[in-house]
């Protein structure tokens, strides 16, 4: 069974949660120990993602540290063709839409397209959408952000890549953003598809993450929460209000 496989089976038991992990963020060794610590308590995915600035070499280290330790998938969100490992499970091969520069639109894609299609890695095609505030994903990519109170164009960005044909669609208001993307503007993007809907950026809370569900989305990312003290009640906390 493949990841694209494993989520769909999982979709149909309820919302997906994705554990997201920084490599840049701790060591490798301490990646591993907060991905088996994300596994335990339920979550059904590891993501490795971040901002540009990743070595090669930490990247290989932190993927090798995290697959020793769990049996969920492992999958990788790159930035840029700088750093490409391939033993992860499967990559979000991910267009940023509203990005200004075409580098994380298409180039950078199409940089790594020919290896990655001959080392047979299983890649999940992704449209992006970043939202207010974006935070330091906004600066780097050269966004024109999608305002908070702007439903229709978030859900224009939606039905436009789903009819580029891309697998999931994934809306994101910037690592460390003070709260999630409104609950109105997930429900009026998820009642325009028909393919599932990821959501991530500020969800802190068991509060967010039962709004951000009962809004429609249908796999819920966090990341944040698992850098600081205490993580595990919180990620527990934040599963019970996504599984119940």
């Amino acid at each position: 069974m493949n990841v694209t496989q494993y989520l769909d089976e999982k979709l149909k038991n309820g919302t997906v949660h994705i554990t997201l992990i920084d490599p840049m963020k701790q060591s490798p060794d301490a990646a591993g120990r907060l991905a088996l610590t994300a596994q335990e308590v339920g979550s059904d995915l590891i993501l490795v993602g971040g901002l540009s600035g990743l070595s090669q070499r930490n990247l290989v280290d932190t993927t090798r540290s995290i697959k020793e330790k769990i049996s969920i998938p492992l999958v990788y969100s790159p930035t840029g063709a700088e750093a490409l490992c391939f033993t992860f499970d499967a990559l979000l091969f991910g267009s940023l839409l509203n990005s200004k520069n075409p580098s994380y639109v298409f180039g950078s894609q199409a940089q790594a397209a020919i290896i990655l299609k001959r080392m047979e890695l299983e890649t999940i095609p992704v449209g992006y959408i970043v939202v207010e505030p974006g935070i330091k994903m906004g600066e780097a990519a050269n966004i024109e952000l999608v305002s908070r109170e702007n439903y229709w164009l978030a859900a224009n960005y939606a039905v436009a890549a789903e009819l580029f044909g891309m697998k999931y669609i994934y809306f994101d208001s910037g690592l460390g953003a003070a709260q999630p993307i409104p609950a109105g503007m997930i429900r009026a993007v998820k009642k325009e598809l028909s393919v599932p809907l990821i959501v991530g950026g500020g969800i802190r809370t068991a509060v967010d993450a039962r709004r951000v569900r009962q809004a429609g989305a249908d796999m819920v990312v966090t990341g944040t929460i698992i850098e600081n003290a205490g993580y595990r009640e919180r990620l527990r906390s934040i599963l019970s209000a996504l599984k119940d």
